[in-house]
């Protein structure tokens, strides 16, 4: 049974508890959609300062709608457009401080101001994304990045 934790401490003992849950959640789980689920529903609880955080998932060098939080969302993103499929087709993540100054930015909520794009990746071929927005400019750091880049690492052993 999962129990809502406070996160306190510094940024980077509160990624390492929402990992620390991430595995219990999903470690005896192999279906994709309730693990996505579940992964995505544990970071809208631990992040603040968010609007909106899910997965789009690979479908033929398309990225998807997947499970998320937040507001209804677009459903398609082909690879290479916006910050999502960028990030896909670059597989590399992306951290946008002002989504109003990338290229081909694609705006699904108006309220977004910045953007991290992790990309999934196993096998070397993308799985998909995670995306996480905010409606503060500058909302993601090094920290948030390299964390989250941990978060998926431990996600794709489970999807």
């Amino acid at each position: 049974m999962f129990v809502a934790e406070k996160y306190t401490g510094s940024k980077e003992d509160g990624y390492n508890l929402v990992i620390k849950q991430l595995k219990a959640l999903i470690e005896d789980e192999n279906d994709q959609i309730a693990n996505l689920s579940n992964a995505s529903a544990l970071l809208n609880q631990f992040l603040d300062r968010i609007n909106w955080v899910g997965f789009y998932l690979n479908r033929d060098n398309t990225l998807v709608l997947g499970p998320f939080q937040g507001l209804p969302a677009c459903v398609r993103i082909e690879f290479g457009k916006g910050v999502c499929g960028t990030a896909a087709k670059e597989k590399r993540t992306l951290v946008v401080p002002d989504v109003h100054q990338f290229p081909g930015h694609i705006a699904c909520d108006p309220a977004s101001q910045s953007e991290i794009v992790v990309p999934l990746i196993k096998n070397g071929e993308v799985l998909g994304v995670l995306d996480i927005d905010s409606p503060e400019k500058n909302r993601f750091d090094n920290t948030d990045k390299e964390k989250l880049e941990e978060f998926v690492s431990v996600l794709i052993q489970y999807i």
